[in-house]
């Protein structure tokens, strides 16, 4: 199921600065529709989990070089499903990223070319301070738009499938291998890993979230979607590192 790697750099360093976590819960069946072959609806508590990703990224720079060095500053936004795939006899979890964007122009760049997984260029507005987060993003194709408006607050959000930051620190130690579309080939997703040395997480509560991609009727029926939960991450070392592509049926040019 895995394919050959492609002269690409390897591993990338930085510090995660700022992350939000929104987590969404599904019916397996409306989410299903957007995954691709290999991957399955990975639940908790019968719901299958999506959502979005608001990161800034400090520090980013080849591993090789040290944090001395300095690096680049970008904004992400990353959106996925939780997911499982069979690699033999082994049943994977990770994530499947259907799509990310940057505020950079160098990751967009390089991004599924010299490191794996495309990033779209957009433009990101940040108000954050008092334990408070606006965020918003428009892609540059003008295809997709995020708001996020949190705050911090004491514990995980009455309701939520996971109960406790414990449960949900348990979740993301799991998800932390993510696969998304080839630029140049279908049926190719590539792989990507994230090392952290340690999940430092607390519980955000979200007032505002507005994202085109999961409030696109098309894909997702009315009330199909809830808000599970809202999380958040700081000042975290990290890495990012090459993991071979999944193939799902051969491609032009292989």
């Amino acid at each position: 199921m895995t394919g050959p790697r492609r002269l690409r750099i390897p591993v990338v360093a930085g510090t995660i600065d700022r992350r939000i976590t929104v987590n969404l819960r599904l019916d397996p069946a409306v989410i299903q529709g957007i995954l691709p072959r290999p991957f399955q609806p990975r639940l908790v508590g019968g719901y299958a989990m999506a959502g979005l990703d608001l990161v800034r990224l400090a520090r980013l720079r080849p591993a090789f070089l040290p944090s001395a060095a300095g690096g680049f500053t970008a904004e992400t936004a990353a959106h996925r499903v939780a997911v499982t795939w069979r690699e033999g006899d082994d049943i994977c979890r990770g994530a499947y990223m259907p799509r990310r964007d940057t505020s950079s122009r160098l990751t967009a760049a390089i991004g599924g070319r010299l490191f794996p997984g495309v990033h779209r260029l957009a433009s990101f507005a940040v108000d954050e301070g008092g334990g408070r987060f606006d965020v918003e993003m428009r892609s540059r194709d003008g295809t997709t738009r995020v708001h996020l408006i949190a705050h911090t607050t004491g514990q995980v959000r009455a309701g939520s499938v996971f109960g406790s930051i414990r449960a949900a620190t348990e979740f993301f130690e799991g998800e932390t291998l993510g696969y998304a579309p080839s630029l140049e080939k279908s049926g190719v997703f590539e792989g990507l890993e994230l090392r952290v040395e340690s999940w430092e997480i607390s519980p955000l509560e979200v007032e505002v979230l507005e994202t085109s991609f999961f409030d696109d009727t098309s894909s997702f029926p009315a009330g199909s979607v809830e808000v599970d939960s809202a999380l958040l991450m700081r000042g975290i070392p990290h890495e990012w590192r090459s993991r071979d592509p999944i193939v799902t049926a051969p491609t032009v040019g292989t």
